[in-house]
């Protein structure tokens, strides 16, 4: 499984970004504008479910917890400083899909007791598009984490996230994660679609 998250660049709009993504196979957009107030994230999300309805995708919001019911969106993601999981489940109920960012086995464990339904897990190294980053995990960080999720019986989706390019894929697929999340390597790509059809041919093999 891959899933995009969006960001935009000198090139492309976050939309833009979200179409080329779709156009290359990505059944899972996450819509992911920080810093951008309500309205945009309201009126771009809209639009972003009207591609993705398109393409048969999901649609996830970043953080946006209250704009799920205007945009149509499938669910939301929640970074370690966004509203807590448990709160989003009740407000949400359980149709919705929620995942949650974690760094440490501790953090997953959190998420699961609160009623996540995947774990976007990383930063698997540096990454431009995340300010205050949390430790670097690598392949090794994977493999431990993978390891005690099996030992505890947690069967949780685990996502590998953080500047992550198509070299990078068969290693860690090869540590347990289930999926992979990507930015920056598809938009910075000379063909953003084709990028995304490669990412997505070498999560089948």
């Amino acid at each position: 499984m891959i899933q995009f998250i969006s960001h935009s660049n000198e090139r492309c709009s976050y939309l833009e970004g979200i179409r080329l993504s779709l156009e290359g196979g990505c059944k899972w957009v996450q819509l992911r504008m920080k810093d951008a107030p309500d309205e945009q994230v309201a009126q771009l999300g809209v639009q972003a479910r009207g591609l993705c309805d398109r393409y048969g995708a999901k649609l996830i919001l970043d953080d946006r917890v209250e704009l799920v019911a205007k945009t149509g969106a499938d669910g939301v993601h929640l970074g370690k400083n966004d509203m807590p999981i448990a709160q989003a489940r009740e407000i949400l109920g359980p149709g919705k899909i929620i995942g949650g960012t974690a760094n440490t086995f501790e953090d997953i464990v959190a998420h699961w007791k609160s009623g996540a339904d995947y774990i976007g897990c990383g930063p698997f190294r540096f990454t431009t598009t995340k300010k205050n980053l949390s430790p670097i995990l690598g392949l090794e960080g994977y493999r431990d984490i993978v390891a005690r999720m099996k030992d505890a019986g947690i069967t949780l989706p685990l996502v590998a996230i953080g500047g992550i390019t198509a070299e990078d894929i068969p290693a860690i697929l090869e540590t347990g994660v289930d999926g992979i999340a990507v930015s920056g390597t598809v938009l910075r790509a000379e063909d953003p679609a084709a990028e995304m059809a490669k990412l997505i041919e070498l999560t089948k093999r």
